[in-house]
């Protein structure tokens, strides 16, 4: 022992985790023999070398390494595969957001931080390689936007004309087929058509506007319930005893006593991936048309072009007295427990919204939106991310930062990724709209994990979210 302690003089204090270590070690052999003694040193070193990298990750937020490149060590020690976040690493990384930067500002080296005390060169020496670097971020993000982020006119046109092939089809076989069917006129929505979608123009929904009668059906808000969901609504059957059951067309689609948009879904997958003949129509098109299986909505796949494909979402949609656009989309981890309840849609509202504050200071919150649904798409790890919570995230930051232009598109990028942490770290993300809406509660704790972990080690390099496996 007292050739353990004499090595490890002059060696900078570990809280005792070093003693501890070579106490292990040095009286292994007596128990285990030498082999054993081997193998356990090998784990135990490992231990310690995984605890020495944990313990200086938040006293040493940024390093320099041998190829300049600047990276945190918390990030570094936890790998680079993807991987989930136990609770001891998620209290980590709790712990370590303190530490994390909140501006491009603060992407600089240690060397930099320490020249700031060599006199009045030496500082504007360091004013000088901060603003290069703060324009690099900056300008990768600007690159970014107009190489991969932006569609081709051209592109988007073909697409939208493609979309609305469809819905001229659907809206002929529908009218014909079934006559009485109490339908608002059918239209196509989505990012398609609000320029807002990124990479390709691969997406378009059409919104399916149903007639209700307002003496027959009310609507009843998910936290009112015993399920306690806000967000989604259930549509009740009223006056049952006056109006019985078939005075209704929809009637057809009730279980338990409410509008099951199941059942609505299953009487329109029966008419458009079962009654109509897409080959046939494809085939006068010039398209190939072919209903998605299996589809959580109905679903439909055109390839317009030999390298062009348009998925057509074909959305039952209710519009209540106050607004509320609510869809026949299902809750994605409790399907068949709230196979009643009705999505309640913000896309519309948050889009105006956006957009609104964007022509008030003429912002850039839509580019960074973009710029980060492109991040998310060509990213599979970011792939649970949906719009409409990048979305109210961007709304929520806006509350809070008032300086859009731009030229802070790499400041707002940084924070926006890290408010989203703060978001997965919470478990919850509170829609702009309607702030007791958690836009979280469909992902599994594995999934919270995973993006929490992703977009956490992303903050020591931002940059490598551009560099995308299929990049160029």
């Amino acid at each position: 022992m007292a050739g353990v302690n004499g090595d490890r003089k002059g060696k900078k204090d570990d809280n005792g985790m070093g003693t501890a270590v070579y106490f292990l070690l040095s009286n292994a052999k007596l128990v285990l023999g030498v082999g054993g003694a081997a193998m356990l040193g090998i784990a135990t070193l490992a231990v310690k070398r995984m605890y020495d990298r944990a313990i200086s990750a938040p006293t040493s937020p940024t390093k320099m390494e041998p190829s300049g490149k600047r990276s945190w060590e918390e990030p570094r020690w936890m790998g680079s595969s993807q991987r989930v976040l136990n609770h001891d690493m998620k209290s980590t990384v709790s712990r370590s957001l303190q530490t994390l930067p909140t501006t491009s500002n603060s992407f600089e080296p240690d060397c930099m931080r320490r020249a700031t005390g060599r006199g009045r060169s030496a500082a504007g020496e360091t004013d000088l390689l901060r603003a290069r670097m703060r324009l690099s971020l900056q300008e990768k993000l600007w690159e970014f936007y107009q190489e991969r982020v932006t569609i081709p006119a051209e592109e988007q046109a073909t697409a939208r004309r493609a979309a609305l092939d469809i819905c001229a089809e659907l809206r002929i076989f529908l009218h014909g087929k079934l006559p009485d069917m109490p339908l608002r006129e059918m239209y196509l929505s989505g990012s398609l058509y609000d320029d807002l979608q990124v990479v390709t123009a691969d997406h378009a929904q059409l919104m399916v506007p149903l007639t209700l009668e307002k003496n027959l059906w009310s609507s009843v808000p998910g936290e009112d319930t015993i399920m306690n969901v806000p967000g989604f609504w259930l549509i009740r059957r009223e006056n049952l005893e006056y109006f019985p059951r078939g005075s209704s067309y929809w009637d057809r689609c009730m279980v338990g006593g409410y509008l099951s948009p199941k059942s609505v879904l299953g009487v329109f997958e029966k008419l458009v991936a079962g009654s109509i003949n897409w080959p046939a129509i494809g085939s006068v098109l010039d398209y190939v048309i072919r209903p998605v299986v299996p589809s959580e909505t109905l679903t439909l796949e055109v390839q317009y072009k030999t390298d062009r494909h348009l998925y057509v979402d074909f959305l039952p949609l209710l519009v209540m007295d106050d607004g509320a656009s609510l869809i026949a989309k299902p809750h994605r981890l409790a399907a068949e427990r709230h196979e009643n309840l009705w999505r309640q849609s913000f896309r519309v509202a948050e889009t105006a919204r956006l957009r609104a504050l964007d022509q008030e200071d003429g912002g850039c919150r839509c580019a960074c939106l973009k710029v980060t649904k492109a991040v998310c798409k060509l990213n599979p790890a970011l792939a649970r991310l949906s719009a409409s919570q990048l979305t109210s995230a961007i709304l929520l930051l806006s509350e809070k930062e008032g300086d859009w232009t731009q030229e802070a598109l790499a400041d707002r990028f940084l924070q926006l990724l890290r408010s989203l942490v703060g978001h997965l770290e919470a478990g919850r993300l509170p829609c702009a709209l309607i702030p007791k809406v958690n836009l979280f509660c469909e992902l599994t704790p594995v999934e919270v994990d995973e993006l929490g972990y992703t977009l956490y080690c992303s903050l020591s390099d931002p940059e490598g979210l551009l560099r995308t496996p299929y990049s160029d």
